[in-house]
């Protein structure tokens, strides 16, 4: 015999409603009428993926309002300083990361990429020192830098084009971080002294490659890669 499910009192088998609470008696058994609606959709739901186009155009008119916004208010508050270039170069620069890829109908290749962040970052630099009229130190010490940075990373790159451990990975990166502050310190010198007097860069540069000498011995022995690998689960 069947209960209610609400009072729990007993029902007789032909009966649709509890004669005592009035619950609607349901029967999971029993067949499905054929002109209901299905308690489950015949099709699943599906949200299509936003296109790539349709992000870039989102990402674009947010970056372009901010700029245009900003230049206006720089028409009101202090005219006098061009700060609105800060922030049109800030956001080129953030186009040029991370928009133009979701343009880019094929692959790119590496080193066009890089070349192109790192001109995005030179232009911003630039818009710097076209708003604080400091050319001079653009030239003589963004450039550099800016080119040893780029050097940098597309040997970086290079080296690891075809994919390595991540022990390789960090050992190339600790070696290029130490290249890299030895180097910036030498545009720094010369700019600002004429001479290069090495301090700061050259004690990273030490730690730096101090730590790839245990990382080489881990790569080259087995046993301690395994170990390293089952302790840090890569």
């Amino acid at each position: 015999m069947p209960y209610c499910v609400h009072c729990g009192v007993e029902l007789d088998p032909s009966v649709h409603r509890c004669p005592l609470c009035g619950t609607v008696v349901l029967d999971p058994a029993a067949p499905a009428a054929e002109d209901g609606p299905p308690f489950f959709p015949t099709r699943p739901a599906r949200v299509e993926p936003v296109s790539r186009r349709a992000a870039a155009l989102l990402a674009t008119s947010m970056l372009a309002s901010v700029s245009v916004c900003c230049a206006l208010l720089n028409l009101f508050l202090k005219p006098q300083y061009r700060w609105y270039l800060f922030v049109a170069g800030a956001a080129a620069m953030l186009w040029v990361w991370f928009v133009l890829p979701l343009l880019a109908k094929r692959w790119v290749p590496l080193w066009v990429r890089l070349t192109a962040d790192v001109g995005a970052v030179a232009a911003y630099v630039a818009l710097i020192a076209l708003a604080l009229d400091g050319w001079g130190w653009f030239f003589g010490l963004a450039v550099p830098v800016l080119a040893l940075a780029a050097a940098v990373v597309c040997a970086l790159s290079w080296l690891m084009r075809k994919g390595h451990s991540v022990l390789t990975t960090v050992t190339l990166v600790l070696a290029a971080v130490g290249i890299f502050c030895l180097g910036a310190e030498a545009c720094g010198d010369l700019y600002f002294h004429g001479e290069w007097a090495p301090g700061w860069s050259l004690i990273v540069t030490v730690s730096c490659f101090g730590l790839c000498v245990p990382l080489l011995v881990v790569r080259r022995v087995p046993s301690l890669r395994e170990e390293v690998r089952r302790r840090f689960h890569f």
